[in-house]
Formats: structure tokens, C-alpha cells, sequence
């Protein structure tokens, strides 16, 4: 007869003891997880935090936080402007008018505000930023819905806000259609493409369906970086690079007869005012002679349009750079005055546009001032008085292709740059939008002008030396007709002297071509002195 034998423990007993050990040492785990967060974050100073917008990303906001046991801020309150809203709350923290701001800074003692709300008005935004800079309140920023993966926003995705923010405005009205009517189907070159203003236009011009986009440049990993991004972005877009230099007149020449562009944008230039007044002679070689090469071929091939990029500072230039983008203006000008004479109905029509500094473009004060903040100042700022217009780089390009699109040739267009800015009030912003303070955790050195620099820019966008257009930040500049035939003699001499090697030889026939170019802080005022003594004794 067989003995049954009960196991000593039931086999229940055995899997439920190893659950409730499974889950002891989980909670185990947890616990001291818990425990360190917390005694780390506990050491930290906790700061205040308001949201500035009660809707879905601002939800958002105060939920990450929630979730986030590392973090040190705590949502303290929302601000917002729908009246609907105020005097709500949301998860147990009230909603206040964005009026009352001051006051809620000063109740709820807030170290830091968060802006959440995609369609605030850029003068809103600017005035929010001032208000807590004033207050030395720290102010922070959401990316785009767009740029939040999943949905799920991240910590680590709250940044500082740039001083770009600061600067923008409200977006620009342009006629898209009539731009698309004007590029569809055609062949179109960007010289200077690598450039930040040429891959702006570049990456515009695939918004209008162009049958190809030559990107010619001579700065070739650039040049191949900026291929790769554009064919990303526009799958069905042909880009084709083209590396080659504006001054090789044979090698732009193989370029237009192989391609045959229809319009042509011409971005590529030299563009630093200490370098140029250093270096008169590729300032002539690549901003003027480079146009020269450009414009004269545009005839030769049929070219419909040619957009050329200038700038600010050729306005009663003070420098060597804003002297050759001058000379370069008057020759597409007259260029295009007489092929006007010649045949009204036909030829290749000159447009010029011309506007100051954009934000963020290779070498600006910008990323310097960033640059030097990162490092612990001090951030140089060359004079106490200096200001300059800005607009950021979609922008300029923007109204860079709704000119080129209303152009009807030999029209020097100017932008409306809003309001010019102070340099040193920037740098201030700048160091206070990264959570310090001016001239105590940040210097800021004054150096002195620089060679050619002035201390304010001109762009001539008043009434009196303007003409209006149906775009109300376009305007016509009233600039004198200059006789093809006297400026195609100015150029030949000028080009002549570029063998020379002598500077200021070449700086003396700028003067003779351009008469308001008086040069300052540089060594090149003593020829002013020269022609002025010439003038009165013939």
C-alpha cells in the first residue's frame, strides 16, 4: 500500500510568498530611489514658477514638472489673457490676468516665467520679457508643438529665452501665388548659397516649385551640408550644386552656358567691414567685379531677372565694404537702364534690395555675444551710441523674393527694419536672459570703433528718399541714374588697379566713383582731405 506524502508548504503559499517578495523589494527599490531624489532636490533652492498661458501646453507644463521629482521649480500660478479663464484654477493653482503681472511677480515671490503659449503676439512677448527682465525675473520658453515628440514634453525641452524673441516681429504678409506664378517651372541660380542669407533663399525658393535650384559656392563642405538638408526638406525638389568662385568669369560662364538659369539671385559678397577695410582689393575682386561677372552674363544668357543683394551700409558708405556693394548697385542699375533704352520689352531686368543686419548670420554681434556670455565675459561692445536695425534671416528673405517678384527692374528696394537698436542694451538683455547680471557676473568692455564703423546705420526709408509700394514694408529708394557708358569706364579703370596691389590706389577710385563714401576711423580718411583739396584748387 503506497504512503502519500503532503508537501510540507502548499504550492500556493510558495507563489504568493514570491509575489509579496517581488513586490517588498520593489517598493524597496523604489523607496531608496525615492529617497535620494528627494534628498537631492531637497538641498536645492526651490524657485517659483508662473505659466504664462492656461490652455493645452500650459497644462502641459505644470504636469512635467509634477512628474519630474528632480526638478526644483514649482508652479505657483498661470497667467493668461482670455477673461474666461481668470479665477480658475487648474490642478489646484490659479489663473491670473496677464495684466496683473508686476503684481503677481511681487505676491507669489516668482523666480522664474514660463512662456506656453504658441499665439502670443511678438510686441506681447516682448513686452512680457521686458517686464520680468526689469523684475530679475528669469523667463523660459516651450519649442514649437511640432518639436515635441509625441506629444510628451520634456524638462530638458524648457529653454532660456533667446534674445532672437526679443527682436522678432509679427510675420510678414507676401503674395505666395504671385511668387509661384513668377519661379514655377524655372531655372533658378543662388550665388553665395552656402551663405546664411543665400540657403535661406534657397530653402524659400523650394516652397514654389522651381524646375531646378542651382546653389553655387565656392566653400564646398558647407555647399554639400546645405544640398543634404534642402533634399531632405523637398523630396521632390532638384537641387544641384555648383562649386565655383563669382570672380572666375570663365568657370560663371560654363555655369550659365550648361545650366541657363532664368532668374538669378546674387547673395554672395563680402560682407565684414574690419576685414574689407583691411582688404580693399578682395572687397573689389568678389563684391564688385563678382556682380560685374554675374550681371554681364545674365544678359549674355537671357537671364529674365537678377535680384541683387545689397546692404545698409552702401547708404553714404563710411567703409570699404559698404563702398563696393555701392559700386556694385550702380552698375546693375545702369546696366539695367540700358537695356531699357535698347528694348523696353526685352532683356534681363535688374532689381536691387537692400536692408542692415540679420539675426544670427555667420560672425554677427549675436553669436558673439553668446559666444562670449558662455565663456564668462567680457562681452566687447565697440561703442556706448552704437545702434543698428535688425530683422531675422526668414524674414529678409521673405521680402528679398516678394521684391524680386514686384521688381520691374532697375529698382533699388529697401526694407523696413523697424526700429534700430542699441548694442549695449542688447548685450545687457542677453546677459540677463542667461540668468545673470551686467558688469557683475558679466563685463561689458567698450573697445573702441573699429576701422570703417559707424555709429548709426542708414537705410534712407524715410518719406523724403522714399517711394511706396503695395507691400508696406517695401519701399522704393530715390537714388541718382548714373550714364552706362561713364560707369562701365569707372570699372574698367578700377579693375585695372586690382593688379596693382596698392590699396589705396583702389580706395581712391571708390571715392572718384562713389562721392558720398567718406571714409571713418580709418586710414583712408586722408584721400577725403586729398579730393576735397582738389576739388577747391580745379
Amino acid at each position: 500500500m503506497a504512503i502519500r506524502t503532503t508537501p510540507p508548504i502548499e504550492n500556493s503559499l510558495i507563489i504568493i510568498y514570491a509575489l509579496l517578495l517581488f513586490l517588498g523589494l520593489v517598493t524597496y527599490r523604489t523607496s531608496i530611489k525615492v529617497f535620494f531624489q528627494y534628498s537631492k532636490t531637497a538641498k536645492k533652492v526651490k524657485k517659483n514658477v508662473v505659466v504664462f498661458g492656461a490652455g493645452e501646453m500650459g497644462i502641459a507644463v505644470k504636469r512635467t514638472f509634477d512628474h519630474d521629482l528632480t526638478t526644483n521649480k514649482i508652479i505657483v500660478g498661470f497667467l493668461d489673457d482670455n477673461p474666461s479663464k481668470i479665477g480658475k484654477s487648474i490642478d489646484g493653482v490659479r489663473i491670473y490676468k496677464s495684466d496683473k503681472l508686476i503684481e503677481v511677480i511681487n505676491r507669489l515671490s516668482v523666480d522664474e516665467l514660463i512662456i506656453a503659449t504658441p499665439a502670443i503676439h511678438p510686441d506681447r512677448k516682448s513686452q512680457i520679457i521686458d517686464i520680468c527682465l526689469e523684475q530679475n525675473v528669469s523667463v523660459l520658453t516651450i519649442p514649437p508643438a511640432q518639436k515635441i515628440i509625441n506629444g510628451d514634453l520634456s524638462v530638458n525641452q524648457i529653454k532660456n529665452v533667446k534674445i532672437e524673441d526679443l527682436l522678432e516681429r509679427a510675420p510678414i504678409k507676401i503674395n505666395n501665388e504671385s511668387i509661384l506664378e513668377q519661379l514655377k517651372g524655372k531655372r533658378v541660380l543662388v550665388t553665395g548659397a552656402a551663405g546664411s542669407i543665400g540657403s535661406e533663399i534657397a530653402s524659400q525658393l523650394g516652397k514654389y516649385e522651381p524646375q531646378m535650384i542651382i546653389l553655387c559656392d565656392q566653400a564646398e563642405s558647407p555647399l554639400h551640408n546645405l544640398q543634404l538638408d534642402l533634399q531632405e526638406r523637398y523630396k521632390n525638389q532638384i537641387f544641384h550644386t555648383f562649386i565655383g568662385d563669382v570672380k572666375d568669369a570663365l568657370r560663371m560662364e560654363y555655369l550659365f552656358e550648361e545650366l541657363r538659369p532664368h532668374i538669378v539671385y546674387h547673395a554672395a559678397a563680402y560682407k565684414h567691414v574690419p576685414m574689407m577695410e583691411n582688404h580693399p582689393i578682395e572687397a573689389i575682386r568678389t563684391n564688385v567685379w563678382g556682380t560685374y561677372n554675374i550681371a554681364n552674363l545674365s544678359v549674355k544668357y537671357g537671364v529674365q531677372k537678377f535680384v541683387f543683394v545689397s546692404t545698409d551700409k552702401a547708404v553714404n558708405p563710411t567703409n570699404v565694404m559698404g563702398a563696393s556693394k555701392r559700386i556694385a548697385e550702380i552698375y546693375v542699375q545702369s546696366l539695367n537702364n540700358k537695356l531699357l533704352k535698347e528694348n523696353p520689352n526685352k532683356g534681363t531686368r535688374f532689381i536691387t534690395t537692400r536692408f542692415g543686419n540679420v539675426l544670427g548670420s555667420n560672425g554677427s554681434v549675436i553669436p558673439r555675444f553668446r559666444e562670449q556670455i558662455e565663456k564668462g565675459g567680457p562681452v566687447t561692445v565697440t561703442h556706448p551710441e552704437i545702434t543698428r536695425y535688425f530683422m531675422t534671416i526668414p524674414e529678409a528673405c521673405q521680402l528679398v523674393l516678394e521684391a524680386g517678384n514686384m521688381g520691374q527692374g532697375g529698382e533699388i528696394f529697401v526694407f523696413d527694419m523697424g526700429k534700430s537698436v542699441k548694442i549695449v542694451d542688447l548685450a545687457k538683455k542677453m546677459i540677463k536672459l542667461s540668468g545673470l547680471e551686467p558688469n557683475k557676473d558679466i563685463e561689458i568692455k567698450f573697445t573702441g570703433l573699429r576701422p570703417g564703423e559707424k555709429l548709426f546705420e542708414e537705410l534712407l526709408n524715410d518719406h523724403e528718399n522714399t517711394l511706396p509700394t503695395h507691400h508696406e514694408k517695401i519701399m522704393i529708394a530715390k537714388v541718382r541714374d548714373n550714364d552706362f557708358e561713364e560707369v562701365k569706364q569707372h570699372m574698367e579703370e578700377l579693375f585695372a588697379l586690382i593688379n596693382s596691389q596698392n590699396n589705396t590706389n583702389i580706395v581712391r577710385k571708390m571715392k572718384v566713383i562713389v562721392p558720398e563714401f567718406k571714409s571713418q576711423n580709418s586710414e583712408y580718411e586722408l584721400l577725403d582731405k586729398e579730393l576735397a583739396l582738389k576739388s577747391i584748387t580745379s
